[in-house]
């Protein structure tokens, strides 16, 4: 999106259920040739946020990769199931020492960009030196900063020698800051703006209508990797609200949902069984944080993080404006990666007033402490409205607060963010890659997405490296631990929530069940056309 997304993530995904849908021929009905089309909230636009949405180089928010990961080839890509990466553009890839710090990838033969230019390791090499150049501020070169040289070895064999060792590296090789560009096509130094791309994946971008807020994508007949499209045409169709698109599937106007999804919906799609729709869930791995600026004079102050702490009700939270689309959350990395432990919950408990005004007594805090929550405003009536209305609610209840919140255009939210403007905001997240390293490396190291001054030399010069050294990633769970620990005590961020995933679609839909990834990007080579029910 994964992938950073200040804007709170949908709460979108899958679960490895038993959706099944006939998979019967439709030769010769009235759908034959008609494109899948996909409806979802994540909306693709050039802003001050995102100036190029389809450059590798730039892109990092959840509506662009979904189409950069159908339209771009990496190295490597996620699996079908399980988290190890798989070949695509490679034919091999593999780490040529023990000490994690030089890999190796092999191409396949006779791979094409979609322009018909040829695809070789030069590509490669000018696609990753090209992203590390650029550098875009809050973009995905951070994915890739450990690169120290990249060297193409003839036609058909890329070389990539690390700063340090890293034995998650093939996974960042598998997302789409990885994207083959063509280097016949793409400037050196700078984006390629607008809504065109070049890539060679298993669809082409054919059209993009951005004030008809749709994207067709047709089926790559040159594409040679390991993700064979099985639908001629994709539709994306891109709405404002989850009302929208929640009545596009009911209406049949979309015959796939991602992303945009209410309690209210889920509820009803469980519990009506006769309307033609599939729903699919799974315990997703989309977070909620509050970021704090470390250098306001009021929230910088440690103890005046601990006491709000102190005070959020996760469980009210989640139950008066999520419901059964999210549960609490109470440390960096979410339940069901190696590596999570409840860090927040064992240094702070449940929420109690009295601990928070005892941390604020102690470290001579005036109180009411008076603070401003940010958060993106994408329009009336979104859960961000009534989440933050509630975080107001307990933290002015608490008598040791005096907050307020305001909402920003999401246009330019996270630049805003980036910049400093906030003392406390909203900050959703989609991992990259599942590994708990995901979830703490991006915000602790030194050049983090979050452009945060928030820094701690055990986690970035010691703990963060012990982990990537570690290529039995069981074997870096103490260190995971131990980091989460030390961020539960300085509070820089504040875990809120862990969301549910889900993507429904019209029961002729087949492949429904394999269109998401672990890092919730669309993988819209695996859906077809089936019968209906």
């Amino acid at each position: 999106m994964n992938r950073r997304i200040l804007a709170p993530p949908a709460l979108a995904g899958l679960l490895a259920s038993s959706l099944v849908a006939c998979s019967g021929a439709v030769d010769g009905s009235e759908d034959e040739g008609k494109p899948i089309v996909v409806g979802t909230t994540a909306r693709v636009q050039v802003t001050e946020d995102t100036p190029a949405p389809f450059d590798p180089a730039a892109s990092y928010d959840v509506g662009s990769w979904n189409i950069m990961r159908n339209t771009f080839q990496t190295l490597l890509r996620p699996p079908r199931s399980g988290t190890e990466p798989v070949a695509d553009a490679a034919d091999k890839c593999r780490f040529t020492d023990k000490r994690n710090d030089r890999y190796s990838c092999t191409l396949k033969d006779g791979q094409t960009f979609s322009n018909g230019h040829e695809l070789d390791a030069k590509d490669v090499e000018f696609s990753i030196e090209r992203l590390l150049r650029i550098n875009l501020r809050g973009g995905p070169a951070s994915l890739l900063g450990n690169v120290g040289k990249v060297e193409a070895d003839g036609a058909g064999k890329v070389v990539f020698r690390l700063k340090r060792p890293d034995a998650t590296f093939p996974y960042k090789l598998a997302t789409p800051a990885a994207s083959i560009v063509d280097s016949q096509t793409y400037p050196a130094d700078r984006l390629a703006k607008g809504y065109k791309g070049t890539g060679s994946g298993p669809y082409v971008l054919d059209d993009f209508d951005a004030k008809g807020r749709k994207a067709l994508l047709t089926r790559n007949k040159d594409y040679r990797g390991s993700a064979g499209a099985k639908s001629d045409k994709v539709e994306l169709r891109f709405f404002d609200t989850s009302h929208s698109v929640q009545k596009a599937l009911d209406s049949g106007g979309i015959d796939v949902m991602n992303r945009g999804f209410t309690s209210r919906y889920v509820e009803r799609l469980e519990a009506d069984r006769k309307d033609h729709i599939e729903l699919v869930e799974q315990p997703g791995q989309g977070v909620r944080y509050l970021v704090f600026d470390t250098k306001d004079k009021t929230v910088g102050r440690r103890a005046v993080r601990q006491a709000f702490a102190r005070i959020v009700d996760r469980k009210q939270l989640v139950g008066d404006v999520y419901a059964r689309t999210a549960e609490p959350l109470y440390s960096l990395v979410p339940g069901g990666l190696l590596g999570h432990t409840n860090s927040f919950f064992n240094e702070y408990g449940e929420p109690d007033a009295g601990a928070a005004k005892r941390i604020l007594t102690k470290a001579h805090v005036k109180t009411p402490v008076k603070i401003t929550l940010h958060y993106a405003h994408a329009g009336k009536g979104g859960s961000s409205v009534r989440e933050f209305a509630v975080l107001e609610k307990q933290l002015d209840e608490s008598g040791l607060f005096d907050a307020s919140v305001k909402g920003e255009p999401p246009t330019s939210y996270s630049s805003a963010a980036l910049q400093g403007k906030y003392q406390v905001y909203g900050f959703g997240w989609l991992p990259d890659f599942p590994d708990a390293d995901n979830f703490i490396a991006p915000f602790l190291e030194k050049n983090n997405v979050l452009n945060s001054p928030y820094t701690n030399k055990e986690i970035s010069g010691e703990l963060i490296p012990r982990t990537r050294r570690e290529p039995e990633r069981a074997d870096a769970t103490g260190s995971f631990i131990r980091a989460q620990n030390i961020v539960a005590d300085d509070v820089p961020v504040l875990p809120l929530w862990q969301g549910k995933q889900y993507i429904a679609a019209r029961d002729d839909i087949t492949g429904v069940e394999w269109a998401l990834n672990s890092s919730s990007l669309l993988q819209l080579w695996e859906l077809d056309r089936g019968v209906s029910s």
